[in-house]
């Protein structure tokens, strides 16, 4: 019984330390209240990268420079495109934390958030091989990608970063440009995808729902 009693109070106590926690974080740097919805929409207003902001801040960098996202049943694929370091990794991240972070029931990095709740959140970005596996950085990127392309679905929320950029240029142009098509036509997620390919612009006079 007594060991009953010191469980209930360290998860008490643990719950406690979170809200605190948030609540503090939330006051310190302007975190706002998201409107969860049911439905697709994912509109925010001046979102920011939480740890990427408090890491220039600490630097006595730059400030973070704030960004919005909005997807909807009309609009639910962007393709970025732009130079390295130019903040699309980031963009792609800021926006997905900001999904978790709401569905967690947190305060989150922005001006104004409203949260179409996601089914799942799926990510590909970085490369990385897995050699004692014996497979390369493009074998990873296929195998994960195929994995969203099964699993994801409409109330899914989908980032990719730069797919198809371990192999040859025109094979990984055309493998990106099936994964964006199937992403919009069949599956209908909402999606952030960032590339150097910028022939995929093409696909904004093709699909109706990507920008």
């Amino acid at each position: 019984a007594c060991q009953d009693h010191l469980l209930a109070m360290a998860e008490a106590a643990a719950q406690l330390d979170v809200a605190t926690a948030m609540a503090r974080l939330a006051e310190t740097w302007r975190y706002c209240r998201p409107d969860i919805r049911e439905d697709t929409e994912l509109d925010i207003t001046e979102g920011r990268h939480p740890v990427v902001e408090q890491m220039l801040a600490s630097a006595q960098d730059h400030p973070f420079v704030v960004n919005s996202c909005r997807l909807n049943p009309t609009d639910r694929v962007w393709l970025l495109t732009g130079p390295n370091m130019a903040g699309k990794s980031t963009f792609l991240r800021q926006n997905a934390l900001i999904t978790i972070m709401a569905q967690a029931g947190f305060y989150v990095p922005a001006t104004s958030a409203v949260i179409g709740m996601a089914d799942r959140v799926f990510c590909r970005v970085g490369a990385s091989d897995d050699l004692a596996s014996g497979r390369s950085t493009f074998m990873v990127e296929m195998v994960e990608t195929a994995a969203i392309l099964n699993r994801s679905s409409a109330s899914s929320l989908v980032i990719l970063d730069e797919i198809g950029r371990g192999t040859a240029t025109f094979d990984g142009l055309s493998l990106a440009w099936a994964v964006v098509e199937h992403l919009h036509d069949v599956v209908g997620a909402r999606v952030l995808f960032a590339t150097h390919y910028h022939e995929l612009s093409a696909l904004e006079d093709r699909l109706d729902g990507l920008s």
